[in-house]
């Protein structure tokens, strides 16, 4: 609701603010909880194990890193930080793309993959209880709604 006195501020109503506060709170607080037991049950952080999650799911287990960035929600230099300790664990190899030299490929050896796969149970029961199971079928699909109307994608990964 916008006003014409430009010192006012603009407030959020009730409804506003409740559903502003809950995503606040799940952004914030459910990345926490679904990290600690990766860490405890696997020593990964939440952010390793997406980056592993989603290049064990693409093609030939390859990736650009950009895109990979962005699936797992982090910049390109801290997932650079976290492949060049894959490398080092003979979990990962980058390579230029043959497609366009510009571009660095992460692939996953076959021992990331191993990784992956014992640590996704791990993970997929957080998901699980923490978010699926509190909700009906119809929640999730709204959730899913929600989701896809809040995306943000970067328009060079579009």
């Amino acid at each position: 609701m916008a006003t014409s006195d430009p010192d006012e501020a603009l407030w959020l109503n009730a409804a506003e603010k409740e559903a502003w506060t809950g995503l606040v709170s799940l952004v914030l607080l459910l990345p926490g909880r679904l990290e600690s037991p990766l860490q405890h049950d696997a020593g990964l952080t939440l952010f390793e194990y997406l980056a592993l999650s989603h290049i064990s799911e693409a093609p030939e287990r390859r990736l650009r890193m950009s895109e990979l960035a962005y699936l797992a929600n982090g910049s390109l230099s801290r997932l650079s930080n976290v492949v060049k300790r894959f490398e080092q664990r003979g979990w990962m190899e980058r390579t230029p793309d043959p497609d366009d030299g510009r571009y660095t490929l992460a692939m996953l050896t076959d021992a990331g993959y191993d990784v992956v796969v014992a640590a996704a149970p791990t993970h997929v029961r957080s998901v699980r209880d923490l978010v699926l199971d509190p909700l009906t079928a119809e929640d999730q699909e709204a959730l899913a709604r929600i989701a896809a109307k809040l995306r943000i994608r970067p328009a060079d990964l579009a």
